[in-house]
């Protein structure tokens, strides 16, 4: 039914005057007999205006009845609004992730979710506690608050192949969360041809990928919100010299970095002795601040995008040591007297005390005295 200009007041809502939606007058001045200016405003509060001739009347309704009428589905609305309340629920609840997961996560572990990871964007930082710090709790608390948060839906976790299915089991058990494994059948049965865009929860074995090349090519491809990396001191590169040698695993790290928001390292052995292998091991999460020579052989500070805590600094809520203390201490012992064998005047002539080489047999042979000389087996 068309309408005339009559009929467009302050406040009547009009369907036909944008595309795809209603608007509701706020104003209108007239032209003369044959146009009209309409201010209105969308669904979205957004104001705009346009000039309405009356050629244009024939496509503009006059929209009646309730805006909102209150008659859907309670149902379906209770579902939408319980899963809005999800999404925010981290305003509220800034520790959502441990009420909604199957742990009771220590100190150490909120610490470093809570204060080192989430409030970095983008993350990148290595953890290098000691064996036992629970490591894969952190990363699996990091991943579920990130996914809560909205940060994060896109996740890849790079492990020891002995370690995956002990990943994917800890992850679904306590966080709820259902990684598959990447395998060679994935890559077959593979729609798209490329396995890390069918997924976006995927567990995957850092050799696997270090040493296929056409893996690497199909990841080079895709982008994650978050890369996490188990035992990533296997990721190593030595200098020689003015030189320095990269191994496979090392590329598959610097792939890894380009292709993720968030970057995180885990190793509970970061250092191996050499300041120089370390500077190259970080350059893995900031090039531009660690890719060089050293000077001196002095390290950068690392203390914001690091940290490492020893087992003897790892408490309970209760402030109780997780682990004995460990206390090294030198044992004073007196070598006994070796005895003379019955008729052996030199000892060079008793077994085990002759020079000759480990592994080596020899006969025995008569020495003039009697004594018989054994070598060493």
């Amino acid at each position: 039914m068309s309408i005339v200009f009559d009929d467009i007041a302050r406040g009547v809502r009009l369907a036909g005057v944008v595309a795809g939606g209603e608007v509701t007058v706020v104003a209108v001045e007239r032209n003369g007999e044959t146009s009209a200016t309409i201010t209105y405003k969308t669904a979205d509060g957004a104001l705009g205006e346009r000039i309405v001739t009356t050629d244009d009347l024939e496509q503009i309704s006059k929209v009646e009845g309730r805006r909102w009428s209150f008659d859907a589905d309670a149902d379906a609305f209770r579902l939408a609004s319980e899963a809005r309340r999800m999404k925010w629920a981290h305003l509220a609840d800034p520790f959502s992730a441990v009420d909604t997961s199957n742990i009771e996560p220590y100190p150490h572990q909120i610490d470093a979710v809570y204060n080192k990871f989430l409030p970095q964007r983008p993350l990148r930082y290595l953890l290098a506690d000691d064996p036992g710090a629970g490591k894969t709790i952190m990363a699996g608390l990091l991943i579920r608050e990130s996914m809560l948060r909205g940060d994060v839906a896109r996740c890849l976790i790079v492990a020891p192949g002995s370690l995956v299915v002990q990943w994917q089991d800890e992850l679904w058990d306590k966080f709820g969360l259902d990684f598959t494994i990447m395998s060679r059948m994935a890559v077959e049965v593979s729609r798209s041809g490329n396995p890390f865009d069918d997924h976006n929860l995927l567990v995957a074995r850092v050799d696997q990928l270090a040493r296929a090349e056409d893996l690497e090519a199909k990841l080079a491809t895709t982008e994650w919100d978050l890369v996490v990396v188990d035992e990533a001191h296997k990721m190593s590169a030595h200098r020689y010299g003015n030189e320095l040698k990269k191994t496979k695993r090392f590329e598959l790290g610097e792939l890894l970095r380009e292709r993720t928001r968030h970057f995180v390292l885990m190793t509970a052995t970061p250092h191996n002795g050499k300041n120089e292998d370390f500077l190259a091991f970080m350059s893995l999460l900031d090039p531009d601040r660690f890719t060089g020579r050293l000077r001196d052989d002095a390290l950068p500070e690392t203390g914001d995008m690091m940290r490492r805590l020893v087992k003897e600094n790892l408490r309970t809520v209760e402030g109780k040591r997780l682990f004995p203390k460990r206390e090294a201490t030198s044992l004073k012992f007196t070598r006994p007297r070796q005895r003379r064998p019955y008729g052996c005047r030199d000892l060079r002539h008793w077994s085990g005390s002759t020079a000759s080489r480990p592994g080596m047999r020899r006969s025995p042979r008569r020495q003039p005295d009697g004594c018989i000389e054994v070598a060493n087996r």
